[in-house]
C-alpha cells in the first residue's frame, strides 16, 4: 500500500474540458478563465476573483496590488507567521516591506494571537495571517486587532480552500485572501492560483499587473486609469511595472469542473480527519493540530512530545520504508532557512514553537476520497514505534 501526500479527483469531466479547450483553438486566458472566475467568486461569496498561474502568484498579485494603489509602501513593517510557505515572504520582500515573524500557536500551527498585538509597532501596517494545512487562525482576535491598529489584513489560504470560521470561507475575512490550485490541493487545475477581494480599484490593480501591467484588461469604467477610446492604443499601453502571470484557459476549463466537486472533497476531507483524529488521541507521544473553525483539513501535522522527542528521523525512516509520504510541516522555521538573509526582516522575540516543529514535526497528506485504510496503515506504524 502506497500513502501518497494526495490523491486525483480528476474524472471524465475533467478529460472532456480539456478536450474542448483543444477543439476550440484558443489556448492561453480567455472566457473559461472568466467563467471559472465568476463561479470562483459566487462560490465564496465575494465580489472580484482573479485566477493567476499559481497560488505564489496570487499572493504577488495581493502585495503588488496593495503597493501600487498605495495602501502599503516601502518600508512599512508587515507581521507574519513564522512557519508557512515562501512565497507568503518573498512578495513583501520583493516590494520593500520589512518582515516581521512572530512565532506561532503549538497547537492550531498558526500565528500565537496572545504575541500579536505585542509586535505591533508605528511602523506596522499589515497582518499577512496563514491559514495552515486548512486551519483557520483565531480571526475574531486578529480582526478585532486590525481594527484596534488600523491595519490591513491580507490572508494567505493556499492551503485551505473550503475552510471556514464562523460560517465566514476563509480567504474571504481579509482585505485580499489567496488560493491555491496546485495538483496537491484541495482541487486541481495543474498548476493555477485565485485572488480574491471586495474591493474595485485592488481588483482593477491585479487585471493589470496580472497581464504585463497594460490596460488592456482593464474596463471603462475603471478609477485606476482613464482608457482612450482608441483599442490599438490601450493594446500595448503599460501603466505599472507588472508580470505575466496569467493562467491558460485548460487550467480555467479545469476549475470550472473541479469547483463543482469542491463540497463533496471538503465534506470526505475532513470525515477522513475526524478518523485520523481518533485513532492517533489514543496513542502516547504523538500531538496534531488542534482545529479552529471548520479547517479543510489540507494534511495531518504530527508532533513528537514526551518520550519521543528527538526521534523523528527514526520514525521518518520507518514510514517511508512502508509506503507513506512525508513533508516537513511546510517549510518548519522559515527563518532558518538561507534565503532569509536576502529579506528585510526582524524576529519578534523567540520563535520557540516554530523552532520545536521545525525539529520535531512532520505531516502525511489527507485525501478527497476516504483513505481509512491508509490512516490505519500509518496508526499502526506509529505503536509499532512505541512499543520498539
Amino acid at each position: 500500500m502506497k500513502y501518497t501526500l494526495s490523491d486525483n479527483t480528476w474524472d471524465n469531466k475533467e478529460y472532456d474540458a480539456l478536450q474542448s479547450v483543444i477543439e476550440s483553438g484558443f489556448f492561453s486566458m480567455g472566457q473559461k478563465v472568466q467563467e471559472f472566475e465568476k463561479e470562483f467568486a459566487k462560490k465564496f461569496n465575494t465580489k472580484y476573483a482573479i485566477m493567476s498561474n499559481s497560488g505564489s502568484s496570487a499572493n504577488l498579485l495581493a502585495i503588488a496590488s496593495l503597493v501600487y494603489s498605495k495602501r502599503l509602501q516601502s518600508g512599512d513593517e508587515v507581521i507574519v507567521p513564522a512557519v508557512s510557505w515562501s512565497t507568503t515572504y518573498f512578495p513583501l520582500a520583493q516590494f520593500g516591506l520589512k518582515l516581521k515573524f512572530v512565532d506561532i500557536d503549538l497547537a492550531t500551527l498558526n500565528i500565537d494571537v496572545s504575541k500579536l498585538e505585542k509586535a505591533i509597532t508605528d511602523k506596522t501596517k499589515a497582518i499577512f495571517a496563514v491559514n495552515l494545512l486548512g486551519n483557520p487562525n483565531e480571526f475574531d482576535k486578529v480582526l478585532n486587532i486590525c481594527d484596534e491598529h488600523n491595519l490591513v489584513l491580507i490572508e494567505d489560504n493556499c492551503e485551505s480552500m473550503g475552510a471556514s470560521y464562523n460560517g465566514k470561507q476563509l480567504g474571504t475575512l481579509g482585505l485580499l485572501g489567496t488560493f491555491s490550485t496546485f495538483y496537491s490541493h484541495h482541487i486541481c487545475t495543474m498548476e493555477g492560483g485565485v485572488t480574491v477581494t471586495d474591493d474595485q480599484d485592488l481588483y482593477h490593480y491585479m487585471l493589470s499587473i496580472r497581464s504585463h501591467g497594460w490596460t488592456r484588461h482593464l474596463p471603462k469604467n475603471s478609477k485606476i486609469y482613464e482608457k482612450k477610446e482608441d483599442d490599438f492604443y490601450e493594446s500595448f499601453n503599460f501603466i505599472m511595472p507588472g508580470y505575466n502571470l496569467r493562467p491558460i484557459e485548460m487550467e480555467g476549463a479545469l476549475g470550472i469542473e473541479q469547483l463543482k466537486k469542491l463540497d463533496v472533497i471538503i465534506d470526505q476531507r475532513r470525515k477522513n480527519a475526524e478518523y485520523f483524529i481518533n485513532n492517533i488521541k489514543e496513542i502516547k507521544g504523538y500531538q496534531t493540530q488542534f482545529e479552529v473553525g471548520k479547517s479543510s483539513w489540507f494534511g495531518f501535522a504530527i508532533i513528537l512530545i514526551d518520550g519521543n522527542m528527538g526521534k523523528r528521523k527514526e520514525l521518518l525512516k520507518l514510514l517511508e520504508k512502508k509506503g507513506i509520504d512525508v513533508r516537513p510541516i511546510v517549510a518548519g522555521n522559515f527563518t532558518r532557512n538561507k534565503a532569509i538573509e536576502y529579506l528585510d526582516h526582524e524576529i519578534f522575540e523567540e520563535l520557540k514553537n516554530a523552532d520545536y516543529i521545525h525539529d520535531h514535526g512532520f505531516f502525511v497528506g489527507n485525501h478527497s476520497k476516504a483513505n481509512y485504510d491508509k490512516v490505519d496503515l500509518l496508526i499502526e506504524l506509529l505503536k509499532d514505534f512505541n512499543a520498539f
